[in-house]
């Protein structure tokens, strides 16, 4: 019996490791977090054999053991994560509650058959149809979630796998088990059901809400896409109207060259080509770079900027094709300057400046902007981005800009230094 139970608790430690690492995003390389998971997995099993070997009778022993063993867990699964957060404690504490399936389907299957082979067969078919399902069902959901930067709640999602857990200890392990206590078998059968169709239903509920979210941004983001092509547009037309009058204007000023090129008034002439090379420089249609949507999103932004009398300094290099999906970096793009457009609009003529230089090629991608700040800026301590003072719906634009960073696996800096804000994204492909 006792190495029916080791046997079954390795088991549960093995899939549990498999589980935070198919689920969590690593911070470190496959072969650092598998032999981080493998000398966890060693843990577990070495306080196992002190509770179920060395101390079986002890009460006390076990409750110690088995919360230093959740604790371990727990800490290797944010240990190993990308994100050390709530989300990946989330993922932890879901991990813990699948794998317990399979350790009360062992413990019935025992009960039942009274055959050790059966019981550890069904334990491990029980853990391993659990983890494929769920990878191949949800799998997608759980790593939208943990790169999802708009949610907020995740200490309270937490508390989810943490009452199942607490359901299952108290009905299948302590201070009584299944086999003392085999009424609690159909509680737990029905508990473990309803668990995995709670989990699945809640996930995909907040999938719908995560998608209708993204779907917001992405209109939010053609809105703005539609109103530079209308503004481009009109700036066309207006250009087409004016050269077509100095086309229709270029005999009389033909005539009137001729005339002062016989009375040898040359400073006029200089004059009147002066003018027309005026003209044409004004009617000539702003061209930032060769992307279209990149130049539409720098279009509008700048009429923005000159509606508040703002100096916008652009150093752009964007070509036509470039290694990013480019409504994404418009957005990003259209999020820096809006931000920093707001930061000075109210400042003194001095201040009135923003100055952005934005690189895009097969090679890296590189956004820096730098702009006067008239208050004082706090920082985030976990994300480093600028904390938004204008109620919990704002400051979206910088986390949707940490987002994109994260996607590509870029580095964002931000500082403030003498009153001038600068943030620096980089990306090298």
């Amino acid at each position: 019996m006792v190495y029916f139970k080791d046997i079954s608790y390795m088991l549960s430690h093995a899939f549990f490791m498999a589980f935070i690492y198919l689920f969590l995003m690593h911070r470190y390389s496959r072969k650092k977090t598998l032999a981080i998971c493998f000398l966890s997995f060693n843990v577990l099993n070495l306080l196992d054999f002190i509770k179920l070997n060395l101390y079986p009778d002890s009460a006390l022993c076990y409750f110690a053991v088995d919360l230093v063993q959740i604790l371990t867990a727990q800490a290797t699964g944010i240990f190993i994560s990308r994100k050390r957060d709530s989300r990946a404690l989330f993922i932890g504490l879901s991990a813990s509650n699948y794998v317990i399936v399979g350790s009360i389907t062992a413990s019935i299957l025992y009960i039942y058959t009274d055959n050790v082979y059966l019981a550890l067969s069904g334990n491990f078919l029980m853990h391993l149809v659990i983890l494929l399902v769920l990878f191949l069902r949800i799998g997608d959901i759980f790593h939208r979630f943990y790169e999802w930067e708009f949610m907020k709640g995740w200490w309270e999602l937490c508390l989810i796998p943490v009452f199942f857990f607490s359901s299952f200890s108290c009905l299948a392990f302590f201070p009584y088990t299944l086999y003392e206590l085999p009424e609690n078998i159909l509680v737990s059968i029905f508990l473990m059901i309803t668990m995995l169709v709670s989990y699945v239903v809640v996930l995909r509920y907040m999938d719908s809400k995560i998608k209708q979210s993204e779907e917001y941004w992405k209109n939010v983001m053609f809105e703005s896409y539609i109103k530079g092509l209308e503004s481009q547009h009109y700036l066309v037309e207006q250009s087409e109207r004016n050269l077509k009058i100095l086309r229709h204007d270029m005999r009389h000023y033909s005539m009137i060259i001729d005339s002062l090129l016989d009375q040898g008034e040359y400073d006029e002439i200089r004059n009147i080509a002066a003018h027309i090379n005026e003209v044409v420089v004004e009617n000539k249609v702003a061209r930032y770079c060769e992307n279209l949507i990149v130049n539409t999103i720098l279009l509008k932004m700048t009429e923005q900027a000159q509606s508040f009398h703002i100096d916008l300094r652009m150093d752009v290099r964007v070509p036509r094709e470039i290694p990013v999906n480019e409504y994404e970096f418009a957005l990003v793009l259209a999020n820096l300057l809006e931000n920093a457009i707001n930061s000075v609009k109210d400042l003194g003529e001095a201040g009135k400046y923003v100055t952005a230089k934005v690189h895009c090629t097969a090679e890296y991608l590189l956004i820096d902007m730098e702009n006067e700040c008239g208050k004082e800026i706090s920082f985030n301590t976990v994300t480093g981005l600028p904390e938004s003072g204008s109620g919990r719906n704002h400051g979206l634009g910088l986390q949707s800009v940490k987002a994109f960073s994260e996607k590509l696996g870029g580095n964002i800096d931000c500082y403030c230094e003498k009153n001038r804000f600068r943030i620096i994204l980089f990306v090298n492909f």
